[in-house]
């Protein structure tokens, strides 16, 4: 799970691109726009940089990823399949965009309001993007996952909010999930210890009521139980002795 300088700087490289794409994205983040438009937006901008959209195609259990990024509104927690829905006012979208370039893989994702949002939506996007730096602050060299774990846990839900269990965080670099498996809630049986050098995805994703899940009939999308919005942020890091270098930033 270590990785080598150079396998460092191409995993940077890879990370840097998703930063950019999704700060390229937000302007496009109006009422109106299809999902399938922002989706085409991403896969230009990261074959602009001589890179492979790592979604698409990607498969699970023979179910291939049609899009370049997933694209998932409101009640969609993860892995909504771009297509003709328009965003309209007061929605919430998270962008979630994987990166290949040279090998080497980078991750990360970003809640966006559309217009104005409710205060009950703009609070959950604060609460969780919190709740990815209250866990960054725990992740670095000798330092337990579940550290990692309990601190995005025991924030978002001192603010009334839920984090999913179903799907975590994940080490990253040659493939796009690697070891180790990073939870948004305390589980006693994970022993993980971070150690420098590994490069890793945290990615909280939090409801805003009950964490209870489904998966819809595309066998992809993540929706809420409850049909109540959820938010999603993720940054790829490099693990150091001292407080993590973020590696998703332009």
């Amino acid at each position: 799970m270590v990785k080598t300088i150079s396998e460092i700087n191409s995993i940077r490289e890879s990370c840097r691109i998703v930063a950019g794409v999704l700060s390229h994205i937000e302007k496009f983040i109006k009422p109106g726009i299809t999902t399938l438009e922002l989706d085409t937006i991403v896969e230009d901008y990261i074959m602009s940089k001589d890179a492979i959209p790592a979604f698409k195609g990607y498969t699970v259990n023979n179910n291939a990823f049609p899009a370049s990024a997933c694209i998932s509104i409101n009640e969609e927690i993860v892995h909504g399949i771009p297509g003709p829905r328009k965003l309209i006012e007061g929605d919430i979208v998270s962008v979630d965009v994987g990166v290949k370039k040279n090998g080497y893989y980078g991750d990360g994702a970003k809640t966006f309001p559309v217009g104005n949002i409710s205060d009950g939506k703009r609070k959950l996007l604060q609460i969780t993007e919190e709740s990815l730096y209250k866990g960054l602050e725990n992740a670095s060299d000798g330092k337990f996952v579940n550290d990692v774990s309990l601190a995005v846990q025991q924030h978002v839900q001192s603010n009334g909010f839920s984090v999913v269990r179903e799907l975590v965080g994940h080490g990253i670099g040659k493939k796009l999930h690697e070891e180790p498996p990073i939870p948004n809630y305390y589980y006693s049986g994970n022993r993980y210890r971070f150690k420098a050098g590994m490069t890793v995805a945290i990615e909280p994703m939090v409801n805003y009521g009950t964490y209870k899940v489904r998966v819809l009939d595309d066998k992809w999308t993540y929706v809420t139980q409850d049909g109540e919005p959820s938010a999603h942020f993720e940054h790829s890091i490099l693990i150091t002795k001292d407080k993590p270098e973020i590696l998703t930033v332009e």
